[in-house]
């Protein structure tokens, strides 16, 4: 199971337009895709859910894309153009020839509102964040999705510059690999019956918990969707996921048993 962002028209009803990348190191969809699915194939899908909505009531909205994190973004534009919002977006690629959508862009109604970057041209082709982000207003929201490296740059360099978190929007795609060598193993208080699931060092909360027959929802396993978010009743979660907000991640009430772990010896989970 993977998740696709929808990147057509919003106020298209009759279809869902996804676009995928083949990547050389898929985990299996990407590839899948290219390779498997054929036109005329029946795919089974689930129900469209909104992990990065648009803030309502924003008086202007800034919209940074890279690579194939377009896709959300796209959709954003054409939803902000609709209600002719104010909005600007800057799409960052590697070359033209990699950037996606380039001729629907151009064709599209507020093409004079995207600004292309590309970091294999010349210097003045490539995005300044610090002079895109110097100047937070307090009423401008930011969006960003693209790939770890390029959200965590700008995400940053707007918290440097003085963007509140709840101004910042984002939605990654994949995590960056982690080392797991330093994980503990810990304890699972399930709330509803008082039973005790023990996690080892070498597996994830997820797959205890599916070991001992409490199954969950999950897509990713990455903590970057949000689809096995956990509610936590007692103890210290090890926040390892990019889905929750670090003001969320201080709260401590939640947590993402596909990726993260226990600080505590034991957390208490309400299931």
């Amino acid at each position: 199971m993977r998740q696709y962002s929808l990147c057509n028209d919003p106020r298209e009803t009759q279809r869902y337009l996804i676009a995928v990348m083949h990547t050389a190191d898929s985990r299996g969809g990407s590839r899948a895709m290219h390779q498997v699915v054929n036109v005329g194939d029946c795919i089974e899908i689930g129900p469209p859910r909104n992990h990065f909505p648009l803030a309502p009531g924003a008086a202007r909205s800034l919209l940074l894309a890279g690579g194939i994190g377009i896709t959300p973004i796209i959709c954003m534009s054409e939803r902000l153009a609709g209600d002719r919002a104010d909005f600007s977006v800057h799409y960052c690629a590697r070359s033209p020839q990699r950037a996606a959508f380039v001729q629907r862009i151009a064709q599209s109604g507020y093409a004079d509102r995207v600004t292309f970057h590309y970091s294999e041209g010349t210097q003045e082709q490539r995005v300044d964040l610090r002079g895109l982000l110097a100047a937070p207003d307090g009423r401008t929201h930011l969006y960003v999705c693209g790939p770890a490296g390029f959200m965590d740059a700008v995400i940053a360099a707007a918290l440097a510059h003085g963007w509140c978190e709840d101004q910042v929007h984002r939605e990654y795609f994949a995590a960056a690999p982690r080392e797991h060598g330093g994980d503990t193993a810990f304890d699972i208080r399930i709330a509803s019956s008082g039973a005790i699931v023990h996690v080892a060092s070498d597996v994830t909360a997820l797959q205890a918990l599916a070991a001992n027959g409490i199954a969950l929802p999950s897509s990713c396993e990455q903590g970057v969707c949000g689809s096995c978010l956990t509610r936590v009743l007692g103890g210290e979660p090890d926040h390892r996921d990019l889905y929750l907000s670090a003001g969320q991640h201080a709260r401590n009430d939640q947590f993402t048993p596909c990726c993260s772990r226990s600080q505590s010896p034991m957390l208490t989970l309400d299931l």
